[in-house]
This record gives structure tokens, sequence and C-alpha cells, in this order.
């Protein structure tokens, strides 16, 4: 059976991801900074299939505890197949009024965090052939006015995700990195609502994650962008 670290897993597209891989018969570790969170979403997840879940209090921002991440999924399962970095935030402002403080919490959090746990993943995936990828946004190709922040972070990510995917190819480990639109999460102290169904949902994007998953190895999608196909 195939094993996923999910990061930033407890809601959204994290628990979209987590909730279809666990219904395919994946077993699945989602990672988040709230204990009380993770332990409510894992008592979701082992609801749909019994024992495929687990979860593990960890901030993307400290190496250090994405490396105890590894351990203890190869601890519990003996092998590492996916690592999903989807974990994310965003602050959003005109330069005048962004702080330093939100800044360095929009990158370390979008893009070191995503090293943190590329770098923790690497010689597990080696030995599985396995798959990273890495949750992305459009805001990773189009810039807007308030999102120096958001766009720098997610701009970056899309260039670490497409060089790490010609550097681990030679080790068999597929690369990809998915940039959605607007999806139907908690994202920027949104709360879902009936008028998100226009919206991507999160599970669309845990099948899209799970048919990256199945595909033959032969063939790589190594950047997709995802729109909802009505927008608002």
């Amino acid at each position: 059976m195939k094993t996923a670290l999910i990061t930033g897993g407890s809601k959204g597209i994290g628990f979209g991801i987590a909730e279809v891989l666990v219904s395919n018969d994946w077993h699945v570790a989602i990672t988040g900074r709230d204990a009380q969170t993770i332990q409510h979403t894992v008592a979701k997840l082992n609801r749909i299939k019994e024992n495929h879940a687990i979860g593990l209090v960890a901030d993307v921002r400290d190496a250090g505890q994405q490396q105890k991440g590894v351990e203890s999924i190869l601890q519990k399962w003996g092998q590492l197949d996916a690592l999903i970095a989807n974990a994310g935030l965003g602050h959003f402002s005109s330069i005048e009024n962004l702080t330093a403080e939100q800044w360095q919490q929009t990158i370390d959090t979008n893009l070191t965090g995503v090293f943190n746990s590329v770098k923790a993943s690497i010689e597990a995936l080696k030995k599985t052939k396995g798959y990273i990828i890495t949750i992305g946004s459009l805001a990773g190709a189009n810039f807007f006015a308030g999102g120096s922040a958001y766009n720098a972070s997610k701009f970056g990510l899309l260039g670490f995700t497409q060089a790490i995917m010609l550097d681990l190819r030679q080790h068999q480990i597929k690369v990809s990195t998915i940039m959605p639109g607007s999806v139907a999460t908690e994202f920027n102290n949104h709360l879902p609502n009936d008028k998100d169904g226009w919206k991507i949902q999160p599970e669309d994007i845990g099948e899209l994650v799970y048919d990256l998953l199945k595909m033959n190895p032969r063939t790589l999608l190594s950047k997709i962008e995802v729109r909802p196909s009505l927008p608002k």
C-alpha cells in the first residue's frame, strides 16, 4: 500500500487531497500546526477507511520538524511514495503597508517551507521512485496589486519546482506543480459557503493529484494550471 505526506493537510486543498487518497486506499500522513485540528481531521479520514491516516504536528518552516515527520512515517509504514507540499498562507497588502513580518512569514511558509519538506523527503522518495507535487497558484504566473509577498512566494515556488524536477528525474522521482485559481477553501479567512459553487472544489484538486500519481511513469505533467470553468 502506498503512502503520502501532505503538508497543511488538515483543511482546504490539503484535506481534499487526503480524502481522495484515503478513499483510493493510500496511507496518508497530514501535518499542521494545531494539534486539535489535526486530531479532528485524522478522525474524519479514518472514518473513510480505518487506520489509513495519521496526523503530525509540524511547522513547515522548521526543517527539523519536517525531518522528524518523515521519520515518523517511515517508522509507521516503512515507505514514502509521495510528498504533497501544500502548506501555505497569504498576506495581501500594498507594499507601502506590507510589514517585514508578513513578508517573512509568507516567504518562509510558501517557499522555504516547501524546500524543507522536499529536503526531508528526498532519500525516502529515491527508494520508492516516488513523486513530489507542489501546490502553487495562478498567482505564480499572474501578478496583481497587493500581492507582492504572495506573488513572490508563488513565482519562486514555480521556479523551484521546475528546477528540482530536472535535478531529481535522474533518481526517477517525478515532480509536478499544480497551480489552481479560485478554490472554495478557508484561505485568507474565507468561510466556504453556498455561493462558492462556481469555484474549484478541494476534492477536484484531490482527483487531479490522484490522476498524476497513477499516471504511467514514462509521462510527466510538470506544470498544470487549473481554473474554474465558468468564473463568476
